[in-house]
């Protein structure tokens, strides 16, 4: 792929009071990331002098004065830097959520997606986030996911999907009491979720996917003497799916999916509520996972780690997992522009 070709992809900084500016820098400053995309970094200023300094790095960029002038411009090789003001370097405590770093993230965010839907930027890859410094700072939604949605005038099916290596996850329900996980249960959100990991593993770049459904009870319900979830809706859904062509699997007991999953068997598993996948996912690998905000117009993603505010401003900070999430969001990025030139 010639420089010219490659998708342009905005890197933000995240929350100011954690160790997303750090990050960002150990991305730009000690892995190849420039080679995958065009960058362009969005952010404040004096946040972006205080993560390199954190990650020891001083990394060279290209001034440009608005999102229109990243694509296509000569030297891509080296990221084109778009400053915004949005608080001030004494309005944050370190380790703290705060509204003012709320508001900040959701400026920068919501200029990337303006980005986004002009055709400026192909993808996001946005540096950890506080939810609950968003919610204080203007966020009205219970998560980023939603936002980003109405954001983008979004009308279909959308969930978050977790990430590590070639496994990926999808969830039926997500940020909701555990009380309420049942009630979301049903057939069309449990195909809806399946229909929408496999084809966004395929722009990810993997062919034919296979996807196993978790169960939702103790040892798959136990022939309903343990819930009737498993024969009244996830079985049902998992046939309706098969007979579309999917290649689905399962209910499968969630206490032994991720062996099948880890062996190579499936490369996504959609579950049913939050946790059943998360930790899992986390315990195989939480240096290294990513979520992929999935049913969006525009493929955005993050590490799937948080801010981190136990560590924040010590430099110790592991890019493993925002190097995985920008590399999706290049592929994901270079494969919406292939699909939007034929």
């Amino acid at each position: 792929m010639t420089t010219a070709q490659l998708p342009v992809v905005s890197l933000t900084l995240g929350d100011p009071a954690g160790i997303g500016a750090e990050l960002i820098a150990r991305l730009l400053g000690q892995t190849d990331a420039a080679s995958h995309a065009n960058i362009v970094l969005v952010g404040d200023p004096w946040l972006w002098e205080e993560g390199q300094r954190l990650a020891g790095v001083a990394v060279p960029t290209a001034a440009v004065q608005g999102f229109a002038q990243v694509r296509g411009r000569a030297g891509a090789a080296t990221p084109a830097w778009l400053a915004m003001d949005t608080v001030a370097q004494g309005g944050v405590q370190r380790s703290v959520a705060q509204a003012a770093g709320g508001a900040s993230v959701l400026r920068v965010l919501n200029a990337c997606m303006d980005a986004t839907q002009r055709g400026e930027v192909d993808a996001i890859c946005f540096a950890p986030l506080n939810k609950f410094a968003m919610k204080q700072g203007g966020l009205r939604h219970e998560d980023e996911l939603h936002h980003f949605a109405e954001y983008l005038g979004v009308t279909g099916y959308f969930c978050e999907f977790n990430t590590l290596g070639e496994l990926w996850t999808a969830r039926v329900s997500s940020h909701i009491p555990l009380k309420d996980a049942a009630g979301f249960l049903s057939k069309d959100r449990i195909k809806d979720a399946t229909r929408l990991i496999y084809r966004s593993l395929q722009a990810a770049g993997v062919a034919q996917p296979k996807v196993a459904l978790a169960a939702f009870n103790p040892h798959g319900g136990d022939g309903g003497t343990c819930g009737r979830e498993e024969i009244d809706i996830i079985e049902p859904a998992a046939r309706e799916l098969a007979a579309e062509g999917f290649p689905v699997g399962g209910p499968f007991p969630a206490d032994t999916i991720f062996l099948k999953a880890r062996d190579g068997e499936y490369q996504a598993i959609v579950t049913m509520y939050h946790d059943q996948g998360q930790i899992a996912i986390k315990l195989m690998g939480f240096s290294k996972g990513v979520t992929v905000q999935g049913g969006l117009p525009v493929p955005i993603t993050t590490p799937a780690h948080g801010t981190a505010y136990d560590i924040a401003g010590k430099g110790v900070a592991d890019v493993n997992a925002t190097y995985n999430a920008f590399r999706i969001a290049a592929r994901m990025g270079a494969a919406q522009t292939r699909n939007s030139t034929q």
